[in-house]
């Protein structure tokens, strides 16, 4: 065995004994009505050692390309995302001893930029959203690097049918509850792997399970699912950190989901905030959104008088948001008044009625 080849195996290794570590994420029961007969789990992937979902992804996506021959022990890596992703692929970089770059926009939270660099990684700012994609490419040109591009691969590199996804993972966890097969699965969608995982898992069981995606405003993906155009494109950008993308990513697979509704900014910060006061967990926007959906599927439910579950995800950890969608005076410059989704919401889980 060359020498290269030695490495890799050290490394699928080190990839590998993470997962047998960190693979399962609690699942929470968010406090419902008793007489509803419906249950809302939340998923906690924050508790990753890189402290949001994309930890999956970003193993994920490194061990593909070691077994593809991409990755070496003088590759660089290089990465474009909104933040989260690239956490946790300079972490796991670190672990590997390469050298990391991702491309971020500009907004991207400071938060995020401190946990990136804490890890090694190296940032590379634009001012457009759509610019993270050519310069990524340029980037790992120059330096003879491997661009993971998780917006191409995330649908590929997870293994759909099992293998500890985070699919597998919460029907296993709901075997004992009293709705172990959920009646909807509830995600967002940045790259779109997420939703694919799921959508292809409950078909692959042959589960009674329903996908819904929710997509923030400013995001095209609601609307090429809606008219089924890959092509649409936006010049708005998503202020939901880690979800929401102005072209139609490679890896979003729409002919798995089964429902997509469109979340306004507001009533998804809206609701991380009132998680928090509900039960403590302290969560970032992308969070919001899946739970805004999720409700309005629970009334749905009630209105035809079904019951059963409903699983969503909290995707990370609100720490990272601290500055930005727990900050009264950053949300007033948004121009965003959160007070009437929060009254919407105190409604619904009053009576169960979505307005």
């Amino acid at each position: 065995m060359s020498e290269r080849s030695e490495w890799v195996v050290r490394a699928i290794h080190l990839l590998e004994a993470d997962a047998n570590r960190t693979s399962d994420t609690h699942l929470h029961v968010f406090p419902l009505p008793a007489e509803w007969g419906i249950d809302l789990y939340l998923k906690d992937e924050s508790v990753h050692p890189t402290g949001s979902l994309k930890h999956r992804l970003a193993r994920s996506l490194i061990l593909y390309g070691l077994v593809n021959g991409e990755v070496g022990p003088e590759t660089v890596l290089v990465e474009a995302s909104s933040g989260s992703t690239a956490v946790s692929e300079a972490y796991f970089a670190r672990m590997l001893g390469l050298r990391f770059v991702t491309v971020v926009p500009r907004t991207t939270s400071q938060e995020k930029i401190e946990l990136i660099e804490f890890y090694g990684g190296e940032c590379h700012y634009v001012d457009e959203p759509m610019e993270v994609y050519a310069e990524a490419e340029r980037i790992a040109e120059g330096c003879c690097g491997h661009y993971l591009n998780q917006f191409a691969y995330a649908e590929r590199a997870t293994d759909w049918r099992g293998n500890n996804n985070i699919a597998e993972s919460v029907f296993s966890q709901m075997s004992l509850e009293r709705h172990p097969i959920p009646t909807w699965i509830v995600v967002s969608a940045g790259t779109g792997g997420t939703s694919a995982t799921f959508g292809r898992y409950v078909r692959y069981r042959c589960h009674d399970t329903r996908v819904a995606v929710v997509d923030p405003e400013g995001s095209v993906f609601y609307d090429a699912w809606r008219l089924g155009d890959r092509s649409v494109v936006t010049g708005e950008r998503s202020r939901i950190e880690g979800i929401g993308r102005p072209r139609v990513e490679p890896s979003f697979v729409p002919s798995v989901i089964d429902e997509m509704l469109q979340v306004p900014d507001a009533a998804s910060i809206a609701a991380i905030r009132l998680l928090r006061q509900k039960t403590q967990h302290w969560a970032g926007g992308s969070t919001g959104t899946n739970l805004v959906g999720a409700f309005q599927l629970i009334a749905r439910m009630l209105e035809a008088g079904e019951t059963g579950s409903v699983v969503t995800l909290i995707c990370d950890g609100g720490a990272r948001y601290a500055h930005t969608y727990y900050d009264d005076a950053w949300v007033q410059a948004q121009g965003m008044d959160l007070a009437p989704w929060t009254a919407r919401m105190e409604r619904f889980l009053a009576d169960g009625v979505w307005e």
